[in-house]
């Protein structure tokens, strides 16, 4: 579908069902490749890859007079950040809706759609490389499923969790969903996203502190997933026993390409890496 006239046929629209596919295997920026409309009548498939002007897409996220409706999205939001460097406004999270209603909080769309539609959707291709080309029909087929049953559930939600009170909160919640997303995480306190970090000593987690912000700090300078710098479970043992030489990270578990990988580094910035800690 031709880019400009398919996004300016949404602005017609009260009502918007988003959704990205995107891929985020190795990388820390997820990377988009496929973008899913619908606006209660038709269904837009839009490939990013052949996108280099963003202009008119950034002008319907801006666009107030369209609400645009998402489903557990947190992490797309993380995609309009990066590819869009905007947030969509305004902006309804149909997941937070449900739990407003009673749902369990980490609700998923197939089996919200289940329960109001009594459809179970195809999910064979959830695990798709959406970057790579060409689609399949069966993965165009999916994207187009994925987008074309959300809008009369959101309308039902809206009034369910107007008529439980709601409403009003669960759209705070929405603006603070994004609010949250768009602060940046500061690296120093990374360590708390490492699990089992309340069992180490304060020497020991003063050292998962610097050596937690040393893996994000590479992971966003390189676009690596900050376990391919080093895995969480070999970054804590580090902290816990501090190895002093290259030949005792070894004996830890770390992998060849993780001892390579804080070597190369260690060299670059004067020995602050996991084998200098």
């Amino acid at each position: 579908m031709v880019f400009a006239p398919s996004v300016k046929r949404q602005t017609r629209h009260p009502r918007l069902r988003w959704i990205q596919n995107f891929v985020r295997t190795r990388t820390y920026y997820p990377q988009l490749g496929l973008l899913q409309l619908f606006d209660g009548e038709q269904v837009s498939l839009i490939d990013p890859l052949e996108i280099t002007d963003w202009a008119p897409m950034r002008e319907l996220l801006l666009n107030k007079d369209v609400t645009k409706y998402l489903h557990a999205g947190s992490e797309d939001l993380e995609v309009f950040l990066n590819t869009f460097n905007l947030m969509p406004e305004p902006l309804i999270d149909t997941q937070i809706l449900a739990a407003f209603c009673g749902r369990p909080m980490s609700w998923g769309f197939a089996s919200m759609v289940e329960e109001y539609t009594g459809i179970a959707l195809d999910k064979s291709e959830s695990r798709t490389d959406w970057l790579a080309r060409p689609l399949t029909q069966r993965q165009c087929d999916y994207a187009a499923a994925d987008v074309w049953y959300l809008l009369p559930i959101a309308s039902k939600l809206m009034a369910e969790t107007e008529a439980a009170g709601w409403l009003d909160a669960a759209l705070d919640e929405c603006r603070l969903m994004q609010q949250r997303r768009q602060e940046v995480q500061d690296p120093a306190q990374a360590w708390r996203d490492i699990g089992n970090a309340w069992q180490l000593r304060t020497r020991q987690l003063g050292c998962l502190q610097l050596l937690a912000e040393w893996r994000l700090r590479k992971a966003r300078d390189r676009d690596m997933a900050v376990n391919f710098v080093v895995r969480e479970e070999h970054l804590w043992n580090v902290a816990r026993y501090m190895p002093g030489s290259l030949g005792e990270l070894d004996s830890l578990g770390l992998s060849g390409s993780e001892i390579r990988f804080s070597r190369q580094n260690a060299d670059k910035s004067g020995g602050e890496s996991p084998g200098a800690a």
